[in-house]
């Protein structure tokens, strides 16, 4: 369904933005969740219906570029409010070293996550079905992507983060935000560009990284 020259050509580029070269069996595990999504996913009220159109630039691109805010991978990922595996399913295929996570309330939700790690395969892939204040750290990544407001996935990411670790929030997919938000005390915060032409639109994300204590101020002993 997905397999065409602009699929292809999307994940592609989505894949360079973050600096990985697809190799071809990631490339058709992106399409072949892609098909799930369109299919599987629809017809069980996962994902809208109308949003099969634009499944790869909304979707399952849209989750790979998350990748762009760490510089190294992560060891492993947690994904609040992952639905049906949006973004950590993608990430999973790109970073297969990493331990992904996906994390939702909805008993459903997490038997569709389950479902597509089966199709697809992934050994590296759990779900829990859980609320996220439930959950404990550190973890090297936390991603959010339409599944809570900005300010309250920075107040429970913070905990949840290794001293290196970073949170990463979607935000608007049409026009640039006016002004970040506050970084919680203990945190910085930073805005992300995904230009027009890697996606369907430009998109933004805002990474949230503890703040390292400098050497002089950590505890001698």
């Amino acid at each position: 369904m997905f397999h065409g020259k602009h699929s292809v050509e999307r994940l592609d580029r989505a894949a360079l933005r973050v600096g990985i070269d697809l190799t071809p069996a990631q490339r058709e595990l992106l399409l072949e969740f892609a098909d799930w999504l369109a299919t599987e996913a629809a017809e069980a009220g996962g994902i809208g219906p109308q949003e099969r159109p634009r499944l790869i630039d909304r979707h399952v691109a849209d989750s790979v570029v998350f990748a762009v805010a760490w510089d190294e991978t992560p060891a492993d990922i947690l994904d609040v409010g992952s639905g049906v595996g949006l973004p950590g399913i993608p990430l999973a295929i790109l970073f297969p070293n990493a331990a992904v996570t996906l994390l939702d309330r909805s008993g459903k939700r997490c038997r569709l996550a389950r479902r597509a790690i089966k199709v697809l395969g992934l050994e590296n892939v759990s779900v829990e079905q859980k609320d996220v204040r439930l959950v404990s750290g550190p973890r090297d990544a936390v991603v959010f992507r339409a599944s809570l407001q900005t300010a309250a996935a920075l107040e429970v990411a913070l905990p949840l983060l290794s001293d290196r670790g970073c949170a990463v929030i979607g935000l608007s997919r049409s026009t640039e935000p006016d002004q970040l938000p506050g970084a919680p005390p203990g945190a910085t915060v930073d805005l992300l560009q995904i230009d027009m032409g890697v996606l369907d639109s430009p998109a933004w994300l805002l990474r949230m990284m503890p703040t390292i204590p400098r050497a002089s101020d950590r505890d001698p002993s």
